[in-house]
């Protein structure tokens, strides 16, 4: 049947649909972000689905207006927002194609994601290239800024010499005695950079001590016995490591029936998100740090109150590192996102115009103030804190006491220094209470 043909009720359908239904699209257009973390695999359980659920959590309250302020403005600046979800699993060449597809496909204004080290340093890139605005949520390699230049890529959390340097930072001012350590980290870049940082960092206030086993597992190893028998039969005063996700937890329960952490000191730089799983598992007495002032080590405050509790009640357990990670990222967007919406009139804005409003701004999430201070404003500091695991019987759940927590420019290097050259000039310029 010709279009000429057609009942007129179909015709005036088709017009509707055409004429008055583009006005209603127009009237509900969204903010499509892309939220890629990992949701199989060793990482979800303990990392990557978490931060999933802060989103999930997030974008509702965002949506409905029910942030506290400034983030309570309903969507991103009136405008609903739309979150596609995508599992990081799969390595780094699918998830190159994958962000292509958020972008190209999906039409997302902004991806948001990443956990994966490797992963990073593969899709930043191409964002870059298709100049796309992309947030990186997490991954810790210092190599993704000092080794690169960019203008629409960003990562809204510190990276992780800042994890390593508060590490022996703790340890030196709780007076420690280490004469010699062993090391034990993924091999990829956030193991191989994680281990370089942490050596360096104690030759600056450890000097004579010395690095004994060197173990670096392939990522997703998940059996450790020949690292561990390699780690007690030399043993030494301290066990590094920045093994994270189900490695961590697969190297906690072989290491710990063994008597690793009772022949050895254990200290972990990425630790927290694993003691909501592992509860009394989990040896008392290990040092950790979590990536940031997150989890059981937060500063007080009204938006961390808030988050806490929303979190808490969603999900049926409190927010570790993965959470806090993605909420500072997803704030930290929608300031920058509504700023750039009114210098824009009230209009979506452009890539560059989301670009150039988050690039050097500051905010804060429930971890404490995010500055975007290094690589031209486009990769954050923050303060971070290190304490100590104890199993609590009364609250059945792992404590962390003996905190102590770090300011930003104490653990973080200056502007326009890359971390391993801070690192081997004994922190210099370094700002410590």
């Amino acid at each position: 049947m010709s279009f000429s043909a057609r009942p007129f009720w179909r015709n005036s359908a088709l017009l509707l649909a055409l004429g008055l239904g583009a006005g209603l699209v127009q009237a509900q257009e969204t903010f499509k972000i892309g939220i890629v973390s990992f949701l199989s695999g060793q990482a979800a359980e303990s990392f990557g689905i978490p931060a999933v659920n802060g989103a999930k959590m997030l974008v509702d309250a965002f949506n409905k207006g029910q942030a506290p302020a400034p983030y309570n403005k309903v969507g991103i600046g009136g405008m609903p927002i739309e979150a596609i979800y995508v599992d990081e699993a799969g390595g780094a060449t699918k998830q190159v194609q994958e962000l292509r597809n958020l972008y190209e496909r999906d039409k997302v204004d902004v991806v948001v994601g990443y956990v994966g080290s490797g992963d990073c340093l593969a899709v930043a890139p191409v964002a870059e290239e298709l100049k796309k605005f992309l947030i990186l949520y997490d991954c810790g390699t210092p190599r993704i800024f000092e080794d690169n230049s960019f203008r629409y890529v960003f990562r809204t959390a510190a990276h992780a010499t800042m994890d390593n340097v508060a590490l022996s930072r703790y340890l030196k001012a709780r007076k420690i005695p280490v004469k010699t350590f062993n090391l034990i980290n993924q091999d990829y870049a956030w193991g191989q950079d994680s281990r370089k940082d942490f050596v360096l960092s104690m030759a600056n206030l450890y000097p004579e001590a010395k690095p004994g086993v060197d173990q670096l597992p392939k990522f997703g190893a998940g059996q450790y016995g020949t690292e561990i028998s390699a780690l007690m039969s030399q043993p030494a005063d301290l066990v590094h490591s920045s093994l994270w996700g189900g490695d961590l937890q697969a190297f906690i329960l072989q290491a710990a029936p063994r008597g690793l952490f009772k022949k050895s000191q254990v200290v972990l730089s990425a630790g927290d998100h694993v003691l909501p799983g592992l509860g009394n598992k989990m040896p008392d007495g290990t040092i950790l740090g979590a990536r940031g002032a997150y989890g059981l080590m937060a500063p007080p405050s009204p938006l961390n109150t808030w988050w806490w509790d929303s979190y808490s009640k969603a999900n049926n357990v409190y927010p570790v590192q993965a959470p806090y990670r993605m909420a500072q990222a997803l704030m930290g967007l929608k300031l920058a996102a509504e700023k750039a919406m009114a210098q824009n009139k009230g209009k979506k804005p452009s890539t560059e115009m989301l670009a150039a409003s988050l690039r050097g701004s500051e905010w804060m999430s429930p971890a404490g103030k995010i500055r975007m201070a290094l690589s031209n404003g486009q990769q954050a500091i923050q303060d971070t804190a290190i304490g100590r695991t104890k199993w609590s019987d009364e609250k059945k759940m792992v404590l962390l006491e003996d905190i102590q927590r770090f300011d930003a420019e104490c653990v973080n290097p200056p502007l326009n220094v890359k971390s391993e050259d801070w690192l081997k000039s004994g922190f210099a310029g370094a700002k410590c209470k």
